[in-house]
């Protein structure tokens, strides 16, 4: 993994120079502040749109590392919960607890996802980092495939699994590919 390849995911300000939906995602993102206002737990955009992979119907995932859970589980609500269809949900992932709210701003489903583990370090972002080589690597052909399949029904990791022909859990697949 690459130090350019990390730092150009570290602030959304290369949205605002990207495709149609990456510009309207900054716009949202910073018209409603939700970075500023997560600053204290290390937000990244994770998912389809930095890799403008996105279709129809993708949402803004944004990632977050927490110290106290309830120190971000009192930040999501009390700035986000008047937000469309705000709900708030603790998980177990790969055994790591994490919460997950969910709400629409301005018709764009959001996720912001928060584990004790730092940012850089959990799957979404890794995933993240992989792909983005691998479309750097295979080209515009490519990326448009993983879109087809995307638009079939396929998640992001396993259209990603399925276009490299790559056999087990599509998650776990592509970790065996990190630089």
């Amino acid at each position: 993994m690459t130090n350019t390849v990390t730092n150009k995911f570290d602030s959304i300000t290369y949205l605002a120079g990207g495709s149609v939906r990456q510009q309207e995602a900054y716009r949202l993102l910073t018209n409603y502040r939700f970075i500023e206002l997560l600053s204290g737990f290390s937000p990244l955009l994770a998912g389809t749109i930095p890799l403008n992979i996105d279709i129809e119907s993708s949402d803004l995932d944004i990632i977050c590392y927490y110290k106290s859970k309830d120190d971000f589980r009192t930040c999501l609500i009390q700035h986000f919960s008047t937000f469309t269809g705000f709900s708030l949900q603790e998980l177990l992932i790969n055994q790591e607890q994490a919460i997950l709210a969910s709400f629409t701003a301005d018709g764009w489903p959001i996720e912001i996802f928060g584990q004790n583990i730092p940012v850089k370090q959990q799957m979404a972002y890794r995933h993240v980092i992989i792909e983005y080589q691998l479309l750097q690597q295979k080209g515009e052909l490519f990326r448009k495939h993983v879109v087809d399949l995307k638009n079939q029904g396929y998640k992001t990791e396993p259209a990603f699994a399925k276009a490299l022909g790559l056999i087990g859990d599509p998650y776990l697949s592509l970790l065996d590919l990190e630089m």
